[in-house]
């Protein structure tokens, strides 16, 4: 196991080291143009950019919203503890790459909020009539729409995990990037569904979360803060975290009975049986 962990992690550490600024070019590029379609469309103000995408909402709203249970469980994933929860083994066996994610996760954490406060979009229940789209589980209202929190949380956690493992063969490392948004975009877009987003907020929030994932990535490059992530000595404070994480599942079991919630459950099981035998046996 101890080869195994240490080939990942050589692959995590040079995939990292060949992140560089010029993968901001694209998010750079992306993020402008949808400023300039807004600028042309006069959809600056609240009220304009909600009426620009008013009928690609209920449209897709409509259209994706037949499918409530896949909707419901997949929207799941943009919640950090679920997300999070899959990727524990990780923590034993790629620690540079969680290393990374906890950096990019508490970025993605601070600026969604700082955003949403500063754009104060209203979401979708309080601008139209809940009458008129399909709201799949709780009603989400409230002054938080731009960006999408759950939108910025997949892209983040996906693009470190893109970086972290991409293959160096070409077509394999085009058929990776291509699954990859694929996914993203599938996850992102349960929130115009669930109606809780509108399409826009789920395009910009996957665009910064993107963004984020690389920033974590080269900052923990630069500045390690989290390199005691490797040390086995430190493992009963991730075996306690992963317990009440564990607890805070059987919780969300308890009150809606998902299936991707026993796919959280299942990880964080396997993670901590790891955990405690890599433990024992050091110590041993």
């Amino acid at each position: 196991m101890r080869s195994t962990q240490l080939t990942i992690q050589l692959k995590v550490i040079t995939n990292h080291y060949n992140c560089t600024a010029t993968l901001f070019i694209l998010p750079i590029i992306l993020l402008v143009g949808i400023f300039i379609y807004f600028s042309l469309n006069h959809a600056l103000q609240i009220n304009e950019y909600v009426l620009l995408q008013k009928n690609w909402f209920f449209y897709l709203n409509n259209q994706l919203g037949r499918y409530a249970s896949f909707q419901y469980n997949t929207t799941q994933l943009g919640d950090a503890l679920i997300f999070l929860s899959i990727l524990s083994m990780f923590i034993v066996y790629a620690p540079k790459m969680w290393e990374a994610l906890l950096t990019a996760s508490l970025l993605s954490l601070i600026i969604s909020n700082i955003l949403k406060t500063f754009f104060a979009v209203p979401r979708p229940s309080v601008m139209f009539n809940n009458n008129n789209f399909i709201i799949i589980g709780h009603k989400v209202a409230g002054l938080t729409s731009l960006p999408s929190g759950h939108a910025i949380t997949v892209f983040t956690t996906l693009t470190v995990l893109l970086f972290s493992f991409m293959p160096r063969q070409l077509l394999y490392k085009f058929l990776v990037i291509a699954c990859t948004v694929c996914i993203g975009t599938v996850v992102a877009f349960t929130r115009v569904a669930v109606g809780a987003h509108y399409p826009f907020d789920v395009i910009i929030g996957s665009i910064i979360g993107y963004s984020i994932g690389l920033m974590g990535i080269i900052i923990n490059k630069h500045y390690p803060i989290w390199g005691w992530i490797n040390k086995v000595s430190f493992y009963p404070i991730f075996i306690i975290l992963l317990l009440g994480c564990s607890a805070s599942i059987i919780h969300k079991i308890y009150s809606h009975n998902l299936v991707i919630f026993y796919v959280a459950l299942a990880c964080l099981f396997f993670s901590l049986f790891k955990m405690i035998y890599v433990f024992i046996k050091k110590k041993n």
